[in-house]
């Protein structure tokens, strides 16, 4: 599996349009700018800050030269940093257990997300009914975290069902043909997925276990690269102008993503309704009140008793909540 991931992550490094050149990995450009190397997924989540820095010129702002990479999920995004190809990257809640485990650092959160879904084929209308059927999910994702949970809640355990990794991409194609019965998958993916199938049944949301668990979606760095203080402050104070533009520029911000995505305003718009979007200001009041810790602390939890994690370690190990409210300070 780990020699799979690999390979799928080399596959998935597909550069897209963006600020800077990816012609390699070296920490300086031309003129004393710091080169990085910045990985997201396609959708409002992943890649809203990175359409409003590249627009707002952000990134030459803070003496940066950026190149952009997409993937189809975090695990991939952590698998290609540690092999050298990225140095910064996005993740949804459900890779949360990777930089928990230390093979990244979270260098800022981004939202609350509400876009994961377990959906059924027609005809299927209870989670109990999950039981021997075949489910389709990406391995180590929200998607997967919400199916863990969402069985839990059936009293249901993985080995009662047919599981199947998928990719996300093959499950949009699966579930419309009829392949697999159910799946744990996420908004904007899900969007395409009712075209082809209008009947299906949506079973569990991340609403349904709010009261436990929360879903923030971050921005992780290399364990090496977070070790320079200067290049991921810098980026950091990116994150933090481009989520304060976001939250004062909503419809604009929108605009942006769907032309960076090549995807239809109406259809990111809607996209953007999934998740609860944080500002700097916000997001340094639940850092220095323990709110983050408590977030993270409680995914810990769920991760032990996943299986993804041995023990729950301390948020203050792998999030850099002092790096983040730094560097607001710092562009003070």
């Amino acid at each position: 599996m780990k020699r799979l991931l690999a390979a799928l992550a080399a596959a998935s490094l597909l550069s897209v349009a963006a600020c800077g050149s990816s012609d390699d990995n070296s920490s300086s450009a031309a003129g004393g700018t710091t080169k990085v190397n910045f990985g997201y997924i396609a959708d409002y989540n992943g890649a809203s800050l990175l359409a409003v820095a590249d627009d707002q010129k952000l990134w030459a702002k803070h003496g940066l030269e950026v190149s952009t990479k997409v993937f189809t999920n975090g695990p991939l995004q952590i698998t290609a940093i540690n092999a050298g190809d990225l140095d910064f990257g996005y993740i949804g809640p459900g890779a949360v257990w990777l930089p928990a485990s230390g093979k990244a650092k979270i260098v800022s959160l981004n939202s609350l997300g509400n876009a994961d879904r377990v959906i059924a084929q027609p005809g299927i209308t209870d989670l109990a009914q999950l039981k021997g059927k075949k489910v389709g999910v990406p391995e180590g994702t929200s998607g997967d975290m919400i199916l863990t949970l969402a069985l839990q809640k059936a009293g249901l355990s993985a080995s009662d069902i047919q599981r199947v990794p998928m990719d996300p991409a093959t499950i949009v194609s699966a579930f419309a043909s009829g392949q697999i019965d159910a799946a744990g998958i996420w908004y904007p993916l899900l969007n395409n997925i009712k075209q082809k199938k209008p009947g299906l049944v949506e079973l569990a949301k991340n609403e349904d276990f709010s009261s436990t668990v929360s879903f923030p979606t971050a921005f992780v760095a290399g364990n090496e690269v977070a070790g320079d203080k200067d290049k991921t402050t810098k980026v950091v104070q990116v994150l933090r102008e481009a989520m304060d533009y976001r939250a004062a520029n909503s419809d604009k911000t929108v605009e942006l993503t769907a032309a960076l995505l090549k995807q239809p305003v109406d259809a990111v718009k809607a996209d953007s309704g999934n998740s609860k979007m944080l500002d700097s200001k916000t997001l340094d009041g639940y850092t220095a009140d323990g709110t983050v810790t408590k977030w993270l602390s409680g995914m810990g939890d769920y991760f032990v008793g996943a299986g993804k994690l041995q023990s729950n370690p301390d948020p203050k190990t792998y999030y850099l909540g002092d790096v983040f409210t730094g560097a607001g300070a710092a562009a003070k």
